[in-house]
């Protein structure tokens, strides 16, 4: 049976078209449909957009636990259960994230998600789309919230024993400049894997070359990324400048208006453009919750944080320690606080994501791509979630009223 979402906006995200409208059938998008214009008759479930904005599914490529659970630790119904805490903010996919950990809990992490990914796919959830492994090989002078004693130096016993666990691996962060770093990065996308530079140290010259080994993105910018600084009466540009500066790289951003103030969101667009920016949440388990002012959280890596104006902070106060964001507020942040027209926003956390980690039929509304597919307001409040073709979350203060089979 076919679903007929109508009476909104579609944001496919390159295109905003007004008053259109959205056509399934089996999982997948069959068409997209102009103003005044109706399928074919038959019986079909109508879904009313009431002025909405229709989008597709935003896609989470960085987010290490949501809804009270964590994926360090986790068995495959606790990151199922993450999941579905983030698909109520209009997440249809995502990566679940590690932390630096000892190689076999890295191991027992990549078997859970595994298997979530299994559970997910037979509830008919979010789509787990890989793991992304943010680490053990990154550098301790910008460590952040990742425990010390668990980041090493790559080898080839290492590598394998991560990589070969499971061919779903899609994303792996690593500092490039650390010893085996830049032979990390030419296995890591021998094998497909997107390399971002994660945790670096790295100069602008050693990013360059790191680029030549096949390192393509650059995480959280700005958070556990080196700049510019003196060597003698010298400056040296680091990891901050080089992914501002190269076009070959696309860059990570968490929005949540606390890791970045507004300022530094529209000097990123600015230098990067709408194509080279991907919104990340990085978030911890406190992530799609109510989350409550003063709590402290125990990662499972042992280092404690504290929850204070909205964000994760070690400690100490001296750095952050994860989001607490979701991407629906990353959008809204990005449209709102730093002026990006809203389709833009929307591209940011939907199509460039599935390019960024090759999810071919995932991040825009055109005929052919599952159906994945979300409603949000003009605050960018998700309203109704969609996964191929199927609601899995709809507002409950009267979303579901007035959709339902028709004869058309």
């Amino acid at each position: 049976m076919k679903t007929w979402i109508r009476g909104g906006t579609l944001l496919t995200p390159y295109r905003s078209l007004p008053q259109s409208s959205l056509l399934i059938e089996n999982g997948k998008i069959l068409g997209l449909l102009a103003p005044g214009e109706a399928p074919p008759d038959g019986e079909m479930e109508i879904i009313e957009a009431r002025g909405c904005y229709i989008a597709p599914g935003f896609i989470d490529v960085h987010v290490h636990g949501g809804g009270g659970y964590e994926v360090m630790g986790a068995p495959a119904e606790e990151i199922s259960a993450l999941c579905r805490a983030h698909c109520r903010y209009g997440t249809t996919s995502l990566l679940p994230t590690t932390l630096a950990s000892p190689v076999p809990a890295l191991c027992a992490a990549l078997d859970s998600i595994r298997q979530a990914q299994a559970l997910c796919e037979k509830n008919g959830d979010v789509h787990i789309l890989g793991a992304h492994l943010e680490g053990p090989f990154l550098a301790q002078s910008q460590r952040g919230a990742q425990a010390p004693e668990y980041i090493i130096e790559p080898d080839a016993e290492n590598v394998s024993a991560l990589l070969d666990r499971w061919d779903g691996v899609r994303m792996m962060g690593a500092a490039p400049e650390i010893p085996g770093g830049f032979a990390l990065g030419r296995e890591i996308t021998r094998r497909g894997i997107t390399a971002s530079i994660a945790h670096s140290d790295a100069t602008f010259a050693e990013v360059e070359q790191a680029m030549e080994y096949g390192y393509s993105d650059v995480t959280h910018i700005y958070s556990g990324c080196s700049l510019t600084h003196r060597v003698g009466a010298y400056r040296v540009a680091g990891v901050v400048e080089a992914g501002l500066c190269s076009d070959a790289l696309t860059v990570q951003v968490i929005a949540d208006g606390k890791h970045l103030p507004p300022e530094l969101l529209r000097f990123i667009v600015h230098c990067k453009g709408c194509a080279r920016i991907v919104l990340i949440t990085d978030g911890l388990g406190a992530s799609a919750t109510e989350a409550k002012e003063g709590e402290i959280y125990i990662q499972k890596n042992g280092v404690p944080a504290i929850l204070e104006d909205g964000v994760m902070k070690l400690m100490d106060r001296l750095s952050f320690a994860g989001s607490i964001a979701t991407i629906s507020r990353q959008v809204r942040n990005m449209h709102m606080l730093a002026g990006v027209p809203l389709c833009e926003a929307v591209r940011m956390g939907t199509a460039n994501p599935a390019k960024l980690i090759g999810a071919v039929d995932k991040g825009i509304l055109a005929p052919g791509y599952d159906a994945d597919v979300i409603l949000f307001d003009e605050q960018v409040n998700v309203t109704r979630t969609l996964v191929k073709g199927h609601t899995v979350y709809a507002d409950e203060t009267g979303w579901q009223e007035g959709a339902g089979r028709q004869a058309h």
